[in-house]
């Protein structure tokens, strides 16, 4: 009886964006659950997400993402990966497709440092949950991981940098989250209102 009426509240509770100014619906759409269906993911629409990656802009055309992948259909691999994970993160292992999302933090044209290269694997990585929600499915990056580790596991090169970890699957069932994890995804989602952060003419005059 609780799950049901625990999965009735959720089924309620209107994730959908209330944006002040209008925007795409599927921004309105996105959002970061922490419940997954253990269900595999088409491969075909993990290769949409990755191109809606490949067509992030960057700087001078650099394209300084990587990502390094696993699929639960592959076992080794897929804990492998998992393994990098914080222990307050370890519930993404119910995703069925973990990514790891890598800068390179110089340019290749001259050797130098590419000051944005981390901005850049941003962009890429919002074109990817955007495709992800155009795709039926949702996506949750994570900062909590082991970087040495994930640089010693895997051999990242020096001059490429771990960003964030991603959860890529379909929506599960949120009552069989933890509790702490309930809580919050039924909070409200809030974002600071424009005149905090646009600013014109002189710092920190609103636009």
């Amino acid at each position: 009886m609780f799950q049901m009426t625990f999965r009735s509240i959720i089924e309620e509770m209107d994730k959908t964006a209330k944006p002040d100014h209008p925007i795409l619906d599927v921004m309105t759409r996105r959002w970061s659950p922490y419940a997954f269906d253990g269900r595999p993911v088409e491969e075909a629409k993990l290769h949409r997400i990755f191109e809606a990656a490949r067509w992030a802009a960057s700087s001078f055309n650099e394209q300084p993402w990587r990502f390094l992948t696993a699929a639960t259909a592959d076992r080794p691999a897929f804990e492998k990966l998992a393994s990098v994970l914080a222990p307050a993160n370890h519930w993404a292992e119910n995703a069925p497709f973990l990514a790891m999302s890598v800068a390179r933090t110089r340019f290749t044209h001259n050797g130098s440092p590419n000051r944005v290269a981390v901005h850049d694997v941003g962009q890429a990585a919002a074109h990817m949950a955007l495709q992800a929600v155009a795709e039926g499915l949702v996506m949750h990056q994570m900062a909590g991981f082991d970087t040495a580790r994930a640089r010693e596991i895997y051999g990242i090169p020096a001059e490429f940098e771990p960003v964030a970890m991603i959860a890529i699957g379909y929506e599960g069932a949120h009552d069989r989250i933890p509790e702490s994890l309930r809580e919050r995804e039924r909070r409200p989602r809030l974002r600071k209102p424009q005149p905090e952060f646009v600013f014109t003419g002189a710092w920190p005059h609103a636009f």
